[in-house]
Formats: structure tokens, C-alpha cells, sequence
């Protein structure tokens, strides 16, 4: 089974597609899959698919997903029992596929690899894991679907994970040097996400360094303002310290503070 998540969620056995057409089976069949090896209980299904009203006929619409879902799997392999993959277990369910291939496996076995290296200060390779995994990525995770409670939950893990492995990835290839070659892709970053501070902070280095320390206070001012309109915040001590740096035209900000570490909830 071939499993796309990072972007349109799409499945696949044996080259064969199983994405269900209609929504709330393509939702069962992704929460499945994101859960999988796990049972899913049949009232866990029943609240991601009607979050707001569950209709009498619930029940009976799952179990007549799931049969829909086993009658797909065999279409696409003849061979194979699909009660073994997709098993009915007390009071849910649960799939076991026996081959199994992800984007999200993927992505979360390269960003490990770019995180061993960036702890043992080879950014190069970081650099190189982390942008492998940032490829594999094609828009908003489970984009294709309508979410409950639980895929959503999932939707916004994954996107906190991608974050991560992006401000990391900058980091190194910031300590590498390459600061005109991140400057656009911050700069369309940063206006995508106006109170990141870590991809604020990575932007307002990259413009100093290049000479640019008039815009980079710019991006201090404009992240602050976010900040202080939409949360109630102020920058953290490592943004200030590095705006600080910056107006004393200081030559020496050579990283700029995990600013992760530093959040707060208002």
C-alpha cells in the first residue's frame, strides 16, 4: 500500500487507486490509515466523520463504508483477503496492511537523519536530509478531505513537525553561508506566517548579512506589530537580543536563539 498524506491524501495498492470518491469514506479510510496498527474504535470513527450531529444510521453507514472499502481492496489485488488488512476488532477497527509505504514515514525518517546531523555540526548533510524531506511535501497535509477532530489534531502535528524541520534546515544552511539563496523563500515564508518568530529571526540575519540592516529592522517592527495586534506578546529575548544586535550594527550575530524554546501562551 502506497500512502500519500503531505498534500491530497491518495492511497494505493498494488498501483491500483482506493481513494474513495465520496468524502466520508475517503475521511474513514485516512483516519484509518494515519492510525494505523491501532484500533479504531467504531465511536472514534463515528465522531471524525459527523463532528457536529450524528445521524441515526451512523453505525450502519460505517459498516457499510468499511465493506465498500474491502470490496476496493480486492479489486485492486485479487490475491489478497482484505479482512486480513482491514480487521474488524471489538467495538472498531483496524488495518494491517502487509506491504506499506508512506510520505509521511519518509519525511519523518529523513528529518530524523538531518536532525543527527545538525547535533553533530555537519549542517551540510542537514541541510541536504532536510530539504529531501521538505520535498516531499505537496501542499497541506490530508488537503483532499474533509477532517474531524482526530485527522485534525493530525493535520496540525504534521505541519508543526514540517516548521521544525524548516526552521532547522535554515539554520544550517544559514551557518553554511547561503544567505542571498534563502532570502526570496523567506521573504515568501515570512508573509505567509506574520508572528513565526524563528522564521522571522532566520529572515531579519539573512538581510543583515547581506548588507540589508534597514529592511531587516523593518521585519523586526512588522513582527512585532503582529505579535502585539494578534497575541498580546511580545518578541522573545532572543528575537530582541538579535534586533538589538542589528541596531548596534554588532558583526558578530553569527546564530540566531532557538526561539521555539522561548514561546508562551497568553
Amino acid at each position: 500500500m502506497n500512502i500519500s498524506i503531505l498534500g491530497p491524501f491518495d492511497a494505493h495498492v498494488a498501483g491500483r487507486r482506493i481513494t474513495p470518491t465520496a468524502a466520508k469514506p475517503a475521511t474513514l479510510l485516512a483516519l484509518l490509515v494515519v492510525e494505523r496498527g491501532r484500533t479504531i474504535a467504531l465511536d472514534d470513527c463515528i465522531r471524525e466523520l459527523w463532528p457536529d450531529r450524528v445521524p441515526r444510521t451512523a453505525n450502519a453507514a460505517i459498516h457499510t463504508y468499511i465493506s465498500k472499502l474491502r470490496e476496493t481492496l480486492t479489486a485492486a489485488a485479487p490475491g489478497m483477503d482484505p479482512k486480513t488488512v482491514l480487521r474488524t476488532r471489538p467495538g472498531g477497527y483496524l488495518l494491517t496492511p502487509h506491504t506499506w509505504s508512506s510520505d509521511q514515514e519518509g519525511f519523518e525518517r529523513l528529518t530524523e537523519r538531518g536532525h543527527r546531523a545538525a547535533a553533530a555540526g555537519d549542517d551540510a548533510a542537514a541541510s541536504v536530509q532536510f530539504r529531501r524531506a521538505l520535498a516531499l511535501w505537496k501542499g497541506t497535509a490530508l488537503s483532499s478531505i474533509e477532517t474531524g477532530p482526530l485527522l485534525q489534531r493530525c493535520r496540525v502535528e504534521l505541519e508543526e513537525r514540517r516548521k521544525a524541520a524548516y526552521a532547522r534546515c535554515v539554520a544550517a544552511e544559514l551557518r553554511l553561508g547561503l544567505h542571498y539563496e534563502l532570502l526570496g523563500e523567506l521573504v515568501a515564508q515570512a508573509a505567509a506566517d506574520r508572528t513565526d518568530e524563528q522564521l522571522h529571526a532566520n529572515l531579519m540575519l539573512a538581510l543583515y548579512r547581506v548588507g540589508r540592516r534597514v529592511q531587516a529592522l523593518q521585519v523586526y517592527r512588522n513582527l512585532r506589530h503582529q505579535m502585539v495586534t494578534e497575541l498580546g506578546l511580545e518578541p522573545s529575548p532572543g528575537v530582541r537580543a538579535l534586533q538589538r544586535a542589528i541596531l548596534n550594527a554588532d558583526s558578530s550575530p553569527h546564530l540566531v536563539g532557538n526561539t521555539a524554546q522561548d514561546r508562551r501562551t497568553a
